[in-house]
């Protein structure tokens, strides 16, 4: 059984009321990196996993889960 990553980021940048550019700028990294993270083209690295937890004040599990 092959698992997929199920991310909440959209979610959770929305409810704090930043933009994509905003989120980006926190966590050092390109709009179209948040886009595609969001959008599910692209899986962050741990650190990067990790930045973006600390960044939205959440935890990585609130952001990111497996899904069966």
């Amino acid at each position: 059984m092959e698992e997929t990553l199920r991310n909440h980021l959209k979610a959770e940048r929305a409810r704090r009321g930043l933009t994509q550019e905003q989120l980006a700028n926190l966590a050092g990294v390109t709009r179209k990196t948040i886009n595609s993270i969001e959008t599910g083209r692209f899986v962050p690295s741990t650190t990067l996993a990790l930045k973006l937890a600390r960044v939205l004040g959440s935890r990585v599990e609130a952001l990111f889960e497996l899904e069966d």
